[in-house]
Parts: structure tokens; sequence; C-alpha cells
């Protein structure tokens, strides 16, 4: 299973040596669980407990939320009502799969940053970054249908706006649209077909984790400095890694009850925090709210979308209007992410040993996500317009022109030669600690 050289699972009693010629899955949860894993991951890499534990947790309660749902523009709205009044655990089942959808996109959008200041885009792990955009946008598709289902102001108002946009693309625009409300409005036809999207979705992004997690045991895990585990033999492989259990399984599950901490804290105190305060009216086609917001998660590539206007000096070069420039420069945000393994040319992967210049950048990037969150939320007009098409040019600008002239004119720093040596330079083994303290005269 991993391209690590590494020490097989070796069944010991009757039982295990019979199953393991028939299904050899204890062999695979054992190669899995084992995996050699560079020593030296630090706290950012703890976000794929969470991301496993939020997917996990969203299954299990929809599940659940599905069973007392109704899928019909007459009863959806009552029937969540139905649910957080009178179905026994049901307010908390939904708090629950509300705020860990919030949860979900909080660890992935760490996750996604984290990929992008080590590097772990970086040869050989394309695929294994592409299958996580992939994830991303699964996500994506998944969160929007499912804020649909509740029925409220903002659910049918949002999802009249969000669909809206593939009419922008030339010829082919209106039947897109026409076929993804099942009519020529959104009404019960969109919803049910919403909720069984919302339903299935899930499980194809379980299978592409499962596809994600074999693809980097087979490349190996990225690792604060960039460098490889040395494959020579198992025995150098030691030196480079420790076993993901228990080492990392412990770290791992520590970060996660602090993480649970705060989210136990949303679900219990502040459950409704995050929602919009329309989106607890039933949906009234009549009545259009005063400013339309999809949920945080979107916000800023709604804002990307909304910071193309029809006053820009550019629209009068390019060969669409403002509309379809919008949707392409949202589109363009996230395609830009599947493509940075092949617009950052730098030869170094982490950022912990490239240039001041691209940390600079870099912050600024991540700044630059929070601006557009912030202006997401806001009306469509100035300041918050013009506010938005900086950052919109900020965010294509990084990784169009930046990365890759960055990658040709930056010096990097040295970089260890091992990941054995990373890790001896920030945790002394004991026999030097002891002989350094002894050199040390004492006072």
């Amino acid at each position: 299973m991993s391209g690590i050289p590494h020490e097989h699972y070796t069944p010991k009693t009757g039982i295990e040596r019979w199953l393991h010629s028939r299904l050899p899955i204890v062999g695979m949860m054992y190669t899995t669980l084992m995996i050699p894993t560079p020593k030296n991951l630090n706290w950012m890499w703890i976000w794929g407990i969470v991301l496993t534990f939020c997917l996990v947790l969203q299954i299990a309660t929809g599940i659940v939320l599905v069973m007392h749902y109704t899928p019909t523009v007459a009863d959806a709205f009552a029937s969540i009502q139905h649910i957080d009044r009178n179905v026994v655990g049901g307010g908390l089942l939904h708090d629950l799969h509300a705020n860990g959808g919030s949860l979900f996109f909080v660890a992935v959008y760490a996750h996604i940053f984290r990929g992008l200041y080590y590097g772990s885009y970086k040869a050989p792990r394309e695929i294994t970054w592409i299958i996580g955009i992939l994830i991303y946008l699964a996500m994506m598709a998944t969160a929007f249908m499912g804020y649909v289902l509740p029925w409220g102001q903002m659910s049918f108002w949002g999802a009249t706006v969000i669909t809206n946009l593939f009419s922008a693309i030339p010829l082919i625009g209106d039947p897109i649209v026409e076929w993804l409300w099942g009519g020529f409005a959104v009404d019960n036809p969109t919803l049910q077909r919403f909720f069984s999207l919302h339903y299935l979705l899930p499980f194809v992004i379980a299978a592409l984790v499962a596809v994600h997690i074999w693809a980097f045991h087979t490349t190996g895990n990225s690792n604060p400095t960039g460098v490889e585990v040395r494959r020579d033999s198992i025995e150098v492989v030691k030196k480079d890694t420790v076993p993901f259990w228990p080492y990392y399984v412990v770290k791992d599950l520590y970060a996660l009850s602090l993480i649970l901490t705060i989210f136990a804290a949303f679900v219990w105190f502040m459950p409704d925090y995050l929602g919009h305060p329309d989106n607890y009216k039933e949906a009234n086609p009549l009545v259009t709210p005063a400013h339309i917001v999809p949920e945080w998660y979107f916000l800023p590539f709604y804002a990307i979308l909304r910071s193309i206007t029809d006053d820009l000096w550019l629209m009068m070069i390019l060969p669409f209007d403002a509309k379809l420039g919008g949707v392409l420069a949202m589109f363009g945000s996230i395609v830009v992410l599947a493509l940075v393994p092949w617009l950052d040319t730098s030869r170094v992967r982490s950022g912990r040993y490239r240039s001041k210049w691209f940390r600079g950048w870099f912050w600024l990037l991540v700044l630059d996500f929070f601006v557009l969150t912030w202006c997401g939320a806001q009306p469509a007009e100035p300041p918050y317009s013009i506010i938005s098409l900086v950052g919109t040019i900020y965010w294509l600008a990084y990784f169009v022109v930046i990365l890759p002239i960055l990658g040709l004119v930056e010096k990097p720093a040295p970089l260890p030669e091992t990941i054995e040596a990373d890790f001896d330079a920030h945790y002394p083994p004991k026999e030097a600690v002891a002989a350094n303290a002894a050199a040390t005269p004492a006072e």
C-alpha cells in the first residue's frame, strides 16, 4: 500500500492466518495505522483527523435527520421546526449538523493553506492535491444544496441567485438553469433534486477521501521541511519516521479534543450564531430579502463573483458582460488552486526555507481571504465592491503571476540534509543534551 519501505503485517494465530488468506482487512488496517510518518510534523498536520471527524458527524447526523425531514415546499420548513421542537434530541442533532458543516470548512481551509505554505502539492503529490480540491468542490456542492433544504427566505433566494449564475454561460446557460430547477423557477422539483444530491454527495466525498488517503500513503506524507523520507531500507526509514500509531494518533486525538471543546461551546451556547436571521422565516417568492448572502464559507467567492461590475473599464475590452465576468472570476479563483502544482516554479517545497518575499506574499494572501470573506457579507456597493475587486485581483495574481516569478528569482535558504537532522536540531537526542551539559562549566 505504501511506497515507503515498512514492516508488513504477519498473522500470528490460526484465525488471523485464515482471515488474512481470504480477506486481508486486518493487514490493511495494520499497514494504515503503522504507516511510517515523518517525525517532524507540526500542529498544522492535525486537520486531517478533524476533517475525518466532521465527515463522520455529518453523515451520521444527516441519516437521522432525514428520517424526519419532508422534501416538499409545503412541508420542508415545518418539518425542520418539528425536528427542533418535537423530535427527542432533534434540536441537538440539527445544531450538530449545521455547525458541523462550519467546522468542516474551517478545517478544510486550514488544511488548504497549510498545504500552500509547505508545498504539499509539489511532485510527487500532484494527484493527492487535485483529489483534495475535488473533495473541496464536492463539499461546496453538498453544503450549498443543504442550505436550501430548510426552505427559509435565505435558502430560497440563495438558491435562486446562485443557480441563475449558470445562465451567464452563452448558448447553453438557460437550459442548464431550467434543468437544475426542474422547471422555470426554484420550486418543489428543485428542492427534491437538491435533497437527493445532498444525501448522496457525502458518500461520494467519503470515497474521494479513501482515494486521497491511498494517494498520500503511496507517496508518503509531506512535512515542514519538504525533504523526502529516505527509502534505502527499513532501518533508514525508521531514522526519519515514526509509526502513525501510537505517536500521531495520540497527538491528533489531543488536538481534536481541544477543537471539539470550542465546537461544543458553539453547539450548546450559540447554535444559531452563524445562521442568517432571514432563514428562520419560511420562504416567500414574493418577498425579496434586502441583502442576499450565502453561508460564511462561501463569502470569499461570493465577493469575487460580485467584484466584476458593469462600470469597470475592463468590460469595454473583454468579450463578455459583467455577469459572465464575475462567474469566470469566481470559478477561476478555484481553478488556480487545482493548477498550483504547475504554477509554482520554486525548486523548494516548504515556505519555511523560501525567501521572506514568499512568506510576505503568502500571509498577504491569507489576509486577502479574510478581507474577501468580510466583503462578501457586505452590500454590493462602494467601497465594498472596490475592496472586493482589489482582493480578487490579488488572489488571482498570487497564483498566476507572483508564484511563477518568485520561484525563478528568489534565493531559498539551505535545506536540512534529512528529516532526522531537522528533528534532532529541534529536539536534540538525550546523549547530546547530556554531553553538552557535561561540557558546560558549572557557575
